[in-house]
């Protein structure tokens, strides 16, 4: 199976395996472990922070941000597509007891002007909003990538307000190369941003949570009533220095095996994609039912049974992500089985 859904199903190389085989390990918890440290380090000097935590998913990094942040009954303001408000399980409420203010935006991209208008009156009878979020790229905007400009607009204002901010930076190492922008810059707007290191980069597990030493030291408490204490988890962190060593430039692969892929799901009768908007490495299509006689799933069933895996959204939408298991060979591979599918 060529599995196209998500770029968390790439798997460790076997230098990637070797590293972690050898990695120098102690207890995390404590801070004796070299690797994690070194780790640790290693993202908060690339994100231009003062200090990182360790953390098995980029899930817990937001719902420790949040939950550091925010009181019980406050405000987080993000896009209506965000990470946090469809895919963590209604975390920001069941975690830190807060409620979410949703912005329509342009592919997961909101603006100062939408921003300013989703500010609720300062007063007792409504929540009170205290942190703004991001997501860079954007997953359900397509990869979308967050202008560098319009961040800082955003987070200047919000912090006008008394808010803090956070970047959910799960792809952010995806804009960096899309865009030429450094981390360091798309981060400095932000009191928080994590890294992931298990989609693009490569690594079996983890992601890296940055900001000031005091956060960080909040956010620790917050961490462990997560169950976040991962003792000799060097063997993790390796992976993640591994993959920061060997898989950010390699990017630029999948960007353009994504862009192959859309234009050629673009000359595919019965789909619908716009090939010049696809910026990074997720590719959205729509299954257009009428033409083809058959929805998303069934698209999606029919695929998978000659051996390529994409993921149904809903009725229409396909999403198809390429990674570092995806060669050139293996879009043009797609694409023929995609055409048979849709030729009936």
């Amino acid at each position: 199976m060529i599995d196209f859904s998500s770029d968390v199903k790439t798997l460790p190389s076997a230098a990637m395996r070797q590293a972690m085989a050898s990695a120098e390990v102690g207890d995390e918890q404590a801070f004796e472990d070299p690797t994690v440290n070194a780790l640790c380090a290693r993202v908060a000097a690339l994100l231009g922070k003062e200090a990182a935590l360790f953390a098995p998913s980029g899930c817990m990094c937001n719902q420790i941000a949040i939950a550091s942040w925010c009181r019980p009954g406050e405000e987080v303001i993000a896009d209506r597509s965000a990470h946090i408000a469809w895919f963590e399980s209604g975390g920001p409420a069941a975690n830190a007891g807060v409620m979410l203010n949703t912005l329509d935006g342009d592919r997961g991209r909101f603006d100062l002007a939408q921003l300013q208008a989703a500010l609720r009156p300062r007063w007792r009878h409504c929540p009170l909003p205290t942190l703004l979020a991001v997501e860079q790229t954007c997953n359900l905007g397509g990869g979308a990538v967050w202008p560098l400009p319009q961040l800082q607009a955003v987070a200047a204002f919000a912090h006008s307000e008394g808010m803090h901010t956070h970047m959910d930076g799960a792809r952010l190492l995806n804009a960096v190369i899309a865009s030429g922008v450094a981390a360091s810059d798309y981060a400095a707007p932000f009191d928080s941003v994590w890294l992931d290191l298990s989609k693009g980069l490569g690594a079996p597990i983890g992601a890296v949570l940055a900001g000031s030493r005091e956060f960080i030291e909040r956010a620790w408490g917050v961490k462990q009533r997560l169950g976040g204490a991962m003792r000799q988890a060097g063997i993790l962190a390796a992976a993640g220095l591994y993959a920061l060593d060997h898989n950010v430039e390699r990017l630029r692969l999948d960007h353009q095996n994504a862009r192959a892929l859309a234009l050629g799901l673009s000359q595919i009768g019965g789909l619908m994609i716009d090939p010049t908007t696809i910026e990074t490495n997720l590719v959205f299509f729509d299954v257009d039912a009428q033409v083809l006689g058959f929805d998303a799933a069934t698209f999606a069933s029919r695929l998978a049974a000659l051996g390529y895996k994409m993921g149904p959204f809903d009725a229409r939408r396909v999403r198809a992500v390429t990674h570092l298991d995806i060669s050139a060979e293996n879009v043009q591979q797609a694409l023929a089985a995609v055409a048979k599918v849709c030729a009936g």
